[in-house]
């Protein structure tokens, strides 16, 4: 099996490492990352200027750009033929609910799906890496379960993983996205220079964590696993939308 590896945490994540060491034995292993912590980077391109790729000391290439740019590169650039599997992460926290629109972990796994590669994203519930074994040890099994029963079309599924030691995970589940409040203010602080910054605050709490939600299943100490879309058409909007405009006529 042919893997493509990425992250949004840069290429000398401690979770890219253990990531490559447990699929490396899979297959034939190609990692592309960014070149620093790219949190926060959705799904954007570099279009403003030529990017770049390194090779790292770690024998990792690396990108001067975001984890979008890093996959893209690699699918369209770098690789003679697609990989059979995208896999991004282990991500230094969680991606759920809302988190999954700005994540640059699930991004680049969004770029492979968009290119019609399954894609996994694979991220730590809790920042801070511990457990990073036992983390290692869903990703494995959940990537050798794909070998040995594929799904039959692409995908692009979201892994969240307690920060627990293997034997206390209670197993996985599928899910759905749950929602959360909206983020904290930005924290404004004044610049050495007396100018006023801002800071982004944090993600917002948890609105539905409902059983059957990301976050439900790892409060209970499940890994969760979600499935995701890229369609954002409203469709139960359509109809409300087209009165609408019939009515502004």
């Amino acid at each position: 099996m042919r893997i493509l590896i990425s992250n949004d945490d840069g290429y000398q994540s401690p979770g890219l490492a253990v990531l490559y060491e447990a699929l490396v034995p899979l297959g034939e292993i190609t990692v592309v990352a960014p070149e620093r912590n790219c949190s926060g980077a959705s799904n954007s391109l570099t279009l403003q200027r030529p990017l770049s790729v390194f090779l790292g000391a770690n024998g990792f290439r690396y990108v001067n750009g975001t984890p979008t740019d890093c996959v893209h590169i690699a699918l369209t650039g770098l690789l003679d033929t697609h990989p059979d599997i995208v896999v991004s992460g282990i991500n230094d926290g969680q991606n759920m609910g809302e988190d999954t629109l700005y994540s640059g972990t699930v991004a680049a796994a969004t770029e492979g799906f968009l290119f019609g590669i399954p894609s996994f994203a694979f991220s730590q519930v809790n920042k801070g890496w511990s457990h990073l074994d036992s983390a290692t040890q869903v990703v494995r099994e959940v990537v050798e379960r794909y070998m040995e029963w594929p799904l039959s079309t692409p995908f692009l599924l979201n892994v969240n993983i307690p920060n627990l030691p293997y034997s206390q995970l209670k197993g996985m589940l599928a899910t759905r996205l749950g929602k959360r409040h909206p983020s904290h203010p930005v924290i404004r602080q004044e610049s050495p220079h007396g100018d006023t910054i801002y800071w982004i605050g944090p993600a917002g709490e948890a609105r539905d964590s409902s059983e059957g939600t990301d976050f439900h299943a790892v409060e209970h100490d499940h890994v969760s696993l979600t499935p995701l879309q890229l369609d954002l058409t409203h469709t139960d909007q359509l109809r409300v939308v087209n009165d609408w405009l019939m009515r502004c006529g």
